[in-house]
């Protein structure tokens, strides 16, 4: 799969699939998937960012580069000291990439080690990547596998990953995250929903790849999942400028952790659905990165911000977007979360 990354980085076990699939505009997507066609049998339009949002999005990386580089680096000595030195990074495309990155990066940085990295794919709903599974476990052993993601929502991936790994035996469910606000894993950064700024992005901070894909008459029995490489979009991809950003405030000694959740995110994403009347919590989507992710490419019905963080700064790109597409934004007394996303529930669906 080709991707702007480099392999000494990555390696992508994702089929190529670039101009196989027609693009879709999110509206669109939007109705397919209230009217039950499943996510991964359709790809987004991918749009270069807004001169106003990108603005936006640089001020958040030079505001929070050392939150998710000292997040990055206690995640890296706790897979150290869980996994050891033999640990083998599969991150899970895409969010998971630039991350399994920064924690390669670190770990080479200041363990000496060369840590392998590859990079698959599991859909909710469709499982991991079968195929991308039997190549790894060909080269290593199952124990040295450690799954690596971005941030964890209501935690929906770790449950799928949790569900995958009954076919794998001695293939560790762990997650290793930057952000856990879930607080389902202890493989993680920070139990707060802090704000990492390749969220904001889609493909030009990920490899210009996009999402992952799954459909019989592309994805054929011996293949691995699909993804597209966006060529077009190369004169604005900052993938490298993201990792290269966050690793140059890297330290060998990190401040602490402090913070500290008691419940679980889905129990508040539950009362959520409660409250407003939602049937369907896969409407409700939860966290920073989250609710970033429905204004780029769903179709947004509100936005919840915590009473208690209404001014801080590291919610403008959500801000700055909900604007853009006349979102209304709402304080509500959130718990786990400092910002959650509703999509929208179509009336044509």
């Amino acid at each position: 799969m080709r991707s702007s990354y480099s392999e000494k980085d990555v390696i992508l076990l994702l089929k190529d699939i670039t101009g196989l699939v027609k693009p879709q505009s999110t509206e669109e997507r939007e109705r397919e998937i209230q009217n039950g066609r499943h996510y991964c049998e359709m790809l987004p339009i991918e749009y270069v960012p807004t001169e106003k949002y990108m603005q936006i999005y640089n001020e958040s990386l030079a505001a929070f580069s050392q939150q998710t580089a000292d997040a990055t680096a206690r995640l890296s000595k706790k897979i150290i000291e869980k996994k050891g030195k033999d640990t083998v990074l599969v991150s899970l495309a895409r969010a998971g990439i630039p991350i399994g990155i920064l924690i390669k990066r670190y770990i080479g940085k200041f363990y000496n080690i060369d840590m392998p990295h590859y990079s698959v794919s599991i859909i909710r709903g469709r499982g991991i990547d079968k195929n991308a599974m039997n190549y790894l476990l060909q080269r290593y052993a199952p124990s040295q596998l450690l799954f690596v993601d971005g941030w964890t929502g209501k935690g929906a991936i770790y449950t799928q990953l949790h569900q995958a790994m009954a076919d794998y035996e001695d293939v560790s469910s762990d997650i290793a995250v930057i952000a856990d606000p879930a607080n389902i894993t202890e493989l993680c950064g920070t139990h707060e929903d802090i704000l990492i700024p390749s969220s904001c992005l889609n493909s030009t901070v990920s490899g210009l790849v996009s999402r992952t894909f799954f459909r019989s008459d592309i994805i054929r029995e011996n293949d691995f999942h699909g993804a597209v490489y966006y060529k077009e979009l190369k004169d604005s991809d900052i993938s490298y400028d993201f990792i290269n950003a966050i690793e140059s405030r890297f330290r060998s000694d990190p401040p602490k952790e402090s913070f500290s959740l008691e419940s679980r995110g889905i129990d508040e994403v539950h009362s959520i659905a409660e409250q407003f009347g939602i049937a369907d919590i896969n409407l409700i989507k939860p966290g920073i990165g989250e609710t970033t992710r429905v204004l780029l490419r769903r179709v947004p019905d509100r936005v919840l911000i915590s009473e208690n963080e209404t001014d801080n700064p590291g919610l403008s790109p959500i801000y700055r977007l909900a604007k853009e597409k006349g979102v209304p934004i709402y304080s509500y007394p959130l718990k786990n979360y400092k910002a959650c996303g509703i999509i929208k529930k179509l009336a044509d669906a």
